[in-house]
């Protein structure tokens, strides 16, 4: 399930990096607002499906309280999940 939680937190990550810096600004600018439409409705599914296996994963592995609410914050922030991609889930060699 880590895997599949690295997965989603990347793509949820490339979404909200491309409704923050490529469908606004054909909203705001171009008068395009179909685009916030378009990856607006993909980034929040993908967001509830982060939240939710951040969840599970909490629950399965136990993660501490602090850890878990560190890597439910970083969702909202850009880059924040490429952050915690690293920071937690860096595969060991």
């Amino acid at each position: 399930m880590t895997r599949f939680f690295k997965i989603i937190a990347t793509l949820e990550g490339v979404s909200l990096l491309a409704l923050l810096f490529i469908a606004m600004p054909l909203k705001y600018i171009l008068e395009i607002p179909e685009a916030v439409r378009i990856v607006g409705m993909a980034h929040g599914l993908l967001f509830i499906g982060y939240i939710l296996l951040a969840i599970m994963l909490k629950v399965e592995q136990d993660w501490p309280w602090k850890k878990f609410l560190i890597i439910c914050a970083a969702s909202v922030v850009p880059f924040g999940t490429f952050y915690i991609e690293n920071k937690y889930f860096k595969a060991k060699a």
